[in-house]
Parts: structure tokens; sequence; C-alpha cells
């Protein structure tokens, strides 16, 4: 007991790297500084036992969007950020739109920064966007911290966030390539999709088919192999595309894919009518025969993420039916009991969700070592859950700016009890302590 540590938690049921066992995490300076048995003797300045609860790390989300400055009223970095920690995410990456100006400039990056800064609750980087004509801009965004860059090859549903073409996104991938940077792809084929025929939602199932994902999960495909750029499938939906991302993945290129939450717990059969929005994304929610292959390719390790799309808006714009109503599911605070009601009935433990929420999101992002495990020298963030706890999802409890939401009125298996940030507890009635990240060999701003 030579050593003192600001901090020791115990848990009969840690999640480690090894997997789980009963484990003492001691914290000094804000880091792991030792995993000790349970039962080891640690003087700390603070110590919490948490008994049967589980400890994970802090889940890491790259797929958000805050859409502060220009549309708050959708979102924002204070309740974004709190939504995050009340759900047992301690890292999220903002994606580069749907906030104004877009993050498609060193510049505008700056203006991201200057509106978090203060406010999260959860430690916070930025996506850089690809759009046309932007190409010169993509260095600066990269030296001056970008995680990566976002594009899209169909319409984004903001006009200040076009799509790539297929020339341009060769022009963007071989610029990023040669930073070494990553690129990050929302897939859909244009020339495949067609406006809704009707409101209802399997006429916008139809107007969205696999097909047009698979088209253009290809042709990023191919485009890597000519640039040598790492790319990145973004919330991928048809398990149709599984297999041509398997493949390349054995050919050696550097592509990877996630899914969402929204994808592996509900199907087209879960939606009750034509106005039942909450469950309106892009691309949509499939089927249970496809939602079945997409836990496959989980399991196989073609699908590396598991992360939220968190794309909230206002209540006004989720109004009317599938034709009409804005693109995006809202689960920022509930995708980790989301996820392992699903991953438990399935036979999967809590070993394989902190890979697929932690470890996955932690390593696209380039934080492995700092983020997504508990592991002596990582940041002490830290979730307290409990994998029994049933409860039933009230929209209200939600600090979502809009908690407009398909889980509402589902029991869900599985909640958070606390976080810690770098070893101190989240405390939502204090003065947020995040910290604004940059990609890892820039300075953090």
């Amino acid at each position: 007991m030579t050593d003192r540590y600001d901090l020791v938690i115990r848990s009969r049921r840690a999640v480690l790297p090894g997997g789980e066992r009963p484990a003492a995490v001691a914290v000094r300076d804000g880091r792991i500084a030792a995993i000790e048995d349970a039962a080891a003797p640690l003087a700390a300045a603070a110590e919490t036992d948490l008994g049967d609860v589980a400890l994970l790390p802090g889940l890491v989300d790259t797929h958000v969007h805050i859409n502060e400055p220009g549309r708050t009223e959708w979102e924002g970095f204070d309740t974004a950020t709190r939504a995050a920690a009340a759900g047992g995410v301690t890292t999220l990456v903002d994606m580069p739109l749907n906030s104004l100006p877009p993050t498609t400039t060193a510049a505008n990056l700056e203006v991201k920064r200057d509106a978090a800064r203060g406010a999260v609750f959860v430690d916070v980087g930025f996506w850089g966007g690809a759009i046309p004509g932007n190409v010169p801009d993509l260095r600066g965004l990269h030296e001056r911290g970008a995680f990566g860059f976002k594009c899209f090859t169909a319409d984004s549903g903001v006009p200040e966030f076009p799509p790539l073409s297929p020339a341009e996104q060769r022009a963007a991938f071989a610029e990023i390539a040669a930073l070494d940077g990553l690129v990050i792809v929302h897939a859909e084929d244009p020339a495949i999709l067609t406006d809704p025929d009707g409101g209802d939602y399997p006429a916008f199932l139809a107007s969205r088919p696999p097909s047009a994902e698979r088209a253009a999960v290809e042709r990023v495909i191919a485009i890597a192999a000519e640039t040598g750029v790492r790319a990145h499938i973004l919330h991928l939906s048809a398990a149709d595309c599984l297999e041509p991302l398997a493949e390349a993945r054995a050919a050696g290129l550097r592509v990877s894919a996630e899914t969402c939450p929204h994808y592996l717990t509900l199907s087209d059969e879960d939606v009750p009518g034509p106005t039942s929005t909450a469950y309106k994304c892009c691309p949509p929610i499939r089927g249970a025969a496809n939602r079945d292959a997409l836990w496959q390719g989980l399991a196989d390790g073609v699908l590396t993420c598991v992360v939220t799309d968190h794309s909230p808006c206002t209540a006004d714009l989720k109004a009317g039916d599938f034709a009409t109503a804005w693109g995006g599911v809202s689960s920022l605070q509930l995708g980790l009991s989301a996820v392992w009601t699903a991953a438990r009935a399935r036979g999967h433990g809590l070993r394989d969700v902190v890979r697929w929420m932690a470890e996955g999101p932690a390593a696209l992002a380039g934080l492995t070592g700092r983020k997504g495990a508990i592991a002596v020298g990582a940041d002490a963030d830290l979730t307290a859950f409990d994998p029994d706890r049933a409860h039933t999802v009230d929209p209200a409890a939600l600090h979502h700016r809009n908690p407009v939401t398909p889980y509402a009125g589902r029991t869900l298996t599985g909640l958070v009890q606390a976080t810690w940030l770098r070893g101190a507890p989240v405390d939502l009635a204090a003065p947020p302590r995040g910290e604004l990240l940059a990609r890892p060999g820039t300075e953090t701003l």
C-alpha cells in the first residue's frame, strides 16, 4: 500500500481487454494507473465498490450530429453531451453538418470549436467535411486536427453540404490519401434512389433499396483501391454490402464499416404507421432477416463499430409522414441499453458490446491507447452499467433537446448508473469539464 491513488473503483464485472473479471481500477491524475484483483488493498483518496454492477470503459461515439452553431434548436453541445454522459458515452466526434457553417474549412472548424468550448460534459472531437470544390481546404482541416473527412454520395438533406460525384470523390480521396487521412462516407447511389410513392413506411423503404447502398459501397471500394485512401462506410443498413466489404478487407484494402443501434434492434415490422416518423432515417431500417445478417457481420468482424448516428431535429420537422419528415434517429442516451438488450438475447456478452461501442470507434478515430478501454495509461473514462436493470424509455427523461425517439415506451435492459471522465464523476448539475480533442499528432485546442 505504498502508492496512493486518487480513486479506486471495484467491480465484480469489470470489462477489460482480456475479458470480464472482478477487478479494482486505480486512478491517478486522470489516468488509469493500475488494475488489480478486486480485493487488492489499495490506498486511495476515494473508493467506490460497484458490487455486481459492471464497470465498462466510457463509450466512444464517432457519429453524432450536434448541429451547433446555426441549428442549435435541433440539438446543441450542452444537451448532446449531457445525453452522452447519461448514456455512458464519454467521447464523441461531431459531424461536419448540420451546423451552420458546415465544418468544411479550417476557419469553420474554429467556429465550431468556439461554440463548444466550455459547454461540453464529455470529450468532443470534430470531423471535417469534403464537398464539391473544397479539396484545397482539406489540408488545412487536417492540420488543424480534424479527425477525418465526411462526404455524401447522395443528397445530404441540407443545401450547404452537397454530395460528391464519382469524379469529385476521386479528387477528394486522392488528396486525403496524400494526407494519410481518413474519409468517412454516407454511401447511397442517387441514380437508384427514388421519390417515395406515398407517405407510408413501405413506400419510403422501397425508395431506398439495398441496391442503392451496395452500388455506392462498391464504388467507394473501387476508388479506395485506386487512390489508396483509408475509407470507412457510415451507418451501414443493407446487409447486401457485407460481401463486398469482406472481399475488400481480405484483399488488404483499408476499408471498414459501422452500423447503428436502430438497424440492430428495430425492423420494418416495428413501424406502427405512416406518422411514426421517429423511425425515419437514411438509409432506412430494413427487415428482420437483414437485421440478423448485420449481427452476423458484427460477429464476423466485417462491421467494426456500433455508433448512434444521433441525428435530431425539432419536433415540427418530424411531423407529417415518411415522404416529408426529416430523416434521423435520436438515440445518443439510449444506444448502450438498446444494443445490450438485443446483444444479450443473441448470446453476446458485455465484452462484445465494449468491442463494438468503445474499442472499435476509438480505433477508427486513432484514439486507441487513450480512449475506449480499461487499460493502464488510458484516460480514466469509465461507466457503471447495471446489465440486469430493466427500464421503460420515457422521452421526458432524456437529455436530448428534442426527445423524439422510436424507443419511446419500449422496455430495455441495462442502465447506466454513473460515468467518470478522467477519473472524476460527471455531474450534470456542475459546470461541464469535457475537453475538445484534436486528431492524435496535432495539438489539442
